[in-house]
């Protein structure tokens, strides 16, 4: 694996290391953390930049300051065709784009792609390499998704580094878009979701962004369209009341996410769908010429 400067990729180290120990944070994830960020990267500066739009958990470094769960992979919406090889020669170039030393190096005959599929209800290419730095053994894993609904459109952002490189200028999924994408996902499993970080994600969301309702509303509906599922109308999805949350499997569920991500200060499922009823279900009504925003220190929308 040619190309690093073993002295760089040492220093990295101490430095992700330090980091690690006066934030109380784990090391090895912020390994990962410094891996993708530096793949996004390779990406921004490679002829390939605009066929590819940020999704999935990296997005929240960009809109919240801390708090938000751990994440090992990049989650990507992937423009033109979805062959698993053609994707894998595709990330091969990516990854050999040449660009300031940071230490990483990449294994190109480790790259190889394969089908994947959700539940049968996102499919999508996976993508996975090997990489060093400095003697640290790291397996890069992306995941390229394809057809979704993003509205509004995407838009370029300097993606937040964690030491002091060239910033990633990604095109990045609207929030928006994530939240309806959740929703959705909510609405349609109903008693069968075990995505309990859907739950969290959204309340995150909710707590640090004025969403404009028009804009959210429009994509809620273009994400259910798009997907095939029926808006919710009367009542409350079961997914937000608490006949859900009362369920001593899904509150096993949520203890265990919670546990597993390390989350703190969250609240209690109970609550936690009363308030996402508060914020979501308005969305819901066809009101012409509504102007309302979201408040999210109040957690009320405002006219």
């Amino acid at each position: 694996m040619p190309g690093a400067t073993p002295n760089i990729g040492a220093s990295v180290r101490q430095r992700l290391l330090n980091r690690a120990r006066e934030r109380g944070i784990d090391y090895n994830l912020l390994l990962l953390r410094f891996l993708n960020e530096r793949v996004l990267y390779r990406l921004s500066r490679s002829p390939y930049r605009d066929s590819f739009v940020l999704k999935g958990a990296m997005t929240f470094d960009f809109w919240v300051d801390a708090g938000h769960r751990p994440t090992r992979d990049i989650d990507l919406l992937g423009f033109g065709q979805n062959d698993p090889d053609a994707l894998a020669a595709m990330f091969r170039e990516i990854l050999a784009t040449e660009v300031e030393p940071d230490g990483l190096e990449f294994d190109p005959e480790s790259v190889e792609g394969e089908r994947i599929a959700e539940a049968d209800r996102y499919p999508g290419v996976r993508v996975r390499a090997d990489a060093r730095l400095a003697g640290a053994r790291l397996r890069l894993h992306i995941d390229v998704g394809f057809g979704d609904a993003v509205t509004p459109e995407p838009s370029v952002v300097s993606f937040p580094t964690l030491l002091d490189f060239p910033a990633p200028e990604v095109r990045i999924y609207p929030p928006e878009t994530v939240v309806a994408e959740k929703f959705e996902a909510m609405v349609d499993l109903g008693i069968a979701n075990t995505r309990m970080k859907d739950f969290y994600d959204i309340w995150l969301l909710a707590d640090a962004i004025a969403f404009e309702r028009p804009v959210l509303a429009n994509a809620v509906r273009s994400t259910f369209l798009r997907r095939g599922t029926p808006l919710p109308t009367g009542v409350p999805p079961l997914a937000l009341t608490q006949e859900f949350a009362a369920n001593p499997e899904k509150a096993r569920q949520w203890q265990a996410f919670l546990s597993r991500t390390g989350l703190d200060e969250v609240p209690a499922l109970d609550s936690l769908v009363d308030v996402l009823q508060r914020f979501l279900l308005p969305v819901l009504r066809d009101d012409e010429g509504d102007r309302h925003q979201w408040d999210p220190e109040a957690w009320t929308w405002r006219a």
